[in-house]
């Protein structure tokens, strides 16, 4: 399904303004959780599943930003 310039703008839009700040809340809780059951991890651990959990979100929304920061294409 491809979308259109305007389209992507809105998802890119929505997915950042909401969808974003949910996930990061939901990542530092999984941490969080993460030390409640036990020890807290080594740094570098912890840091590579912050990495981890940084770079994951995006993926699914790969063809929605592709393209949103050029000029319309269709102007």
């Amino acid at each position: 399904m491809a979308l259109s310039y305007k389209a992507k703008r809105r998802w890119a839009l929505i997915i950042l303004l909401i969808g974003l700040p949910v996930y990061a809340i939901i990542a530092v809780s999984l941490m969080a959780w993460l030390t409640d059951i036990g020890a807290r991890p080594p740094i570098l651990v912890e840091l590579l599943i912050y990495l981890t959990l940084g770079l994951l979100w995006a993926l699914p929304f790969k063809n929605v930003f592709k393209g949103v920061g050029q000029a319309d294409p269709d102007a």
